[in-house]
């Protein structure tokens, strides 16, 4: 490890936004080096100014979090919008909760649901997720319990927990789908085995 790190320090300095962007890493989790998030921040933004849309969403992160700055959601947005513009699902995700909690930001569902829509079909099941619960609830969006289904079905096919349990309770409930408690049995089992305490 320590090995690897020496050769992205070399790779990083002569300014390669993949090995800036490693370093950064190494750093922010104290990976073969000493954590510090300030050196984190110094390698992300270099890889971040050259375009690295992971990078950026790091950035972003850093400043959202208040790790080793002062919380500064606008800079963080600023950040996220330039991953989210290279079809960068996590930072994607990021903008919609900002909005959907008014972080940084007016609140605002029709923009949350529009960015954890874009998230959802970039392949992230998290947003996935979202999405799913957002047609549940109709938070934002008219209530659409077969819509709801199709995303979590997509969040669930990719491991995602929450989807997982979700589904076990549309199969029990019947919301979007015929009543099924072998069909819920089996999705509770799944969100179960991955730790899931509602699940169990």
């Amino acid at each position: 490890e320590v090995e690897a790190v020496k050769w992205y320090c070399k790779a990083a300095e002569q300014g390669d936004a993949d090995a800036q962007n490693y370093l950064a890493a190494c750093y922010f989790n104290g990976q073969g080096l000493p954590k510090s998030y300030a050196e984190a921040l110094k390698w992300y933004r270099k890889a971040a100014e050259q375009g690295n849309a992971d990078a950026q969403y790091n950035v972003g992160a850093i400043y959202l979090l208040a790790k080793g700055v002062p919380q500064d959601t606008k800079e963080a947005l600023n950040w996220y919008r330039k991953a989210a513009e290279q079809d960068y699902a996590p930072a994607q995700f990021d903008i919609s909760v900002c909005y959907a909690n008014g972080t940084g930001v007016a609140k605002d569902m029709a923009q949350a649901i529009n960015w954890c829509r874009k998230a959802a079909e970039g392949g992230a099941p998290y947003a996935q997720y979202n999405l799913g619960t957002y047609y549940s609830s109709g938070s934002g969006i008219p209530k659409d319990y077969t819509e709801a289904l199709k995303w979590y079905l997509k969040a669930a096919a990719q491991g995602n927990a929450r989807a997982e349990l979700t589904l076990g309770l549309c199969y029990t409930k019947g919301e979007g789908v015929a009543k099924d408690e072998n069909e819920a049995v089996k999705w509770y089992r799944k969100a179960a085995a991955q730790g899931n305490a509602d699940a169990q």
